[in-house]
């Protein structure tokens, strides 16, 4: 990543770090998932929309942190 575009993240970073973040917590996990839920409503499948990448991000730290600490069901 070049220098100036650092500077740009490094610029909106405090601004965004609150709602963008790994969860390491269920409660964490739950702002995660509430986070999709509006994103959702509001991109829904618009994959033209500003925040579908944001969107997109979001499911993949869900998916990271069921896979992580959420047991599988496992069927009987």
């Amino acid at each position: 990543m070049p220098a100036s575009e650092m500077q740009k993240a490094a610029r909106v970073w405090p601004s965004i770090s609150g709602i963008l973040f790994v969860p390491h917590s269920t409660g964490e996990y739950q702002a995660m998932v509430d986070l999709l839920d509006n994103l959702i409503d509001e991109v829904g499948e618009d994959e033209k929309h500003p925040l579908a990448s944001l969107m997109e991000i979001v499911g993949v730290l869900i998916e990271k942190y069921e896979d992580e600490y959420i047991p599988e069901m496992t069927e009987q």
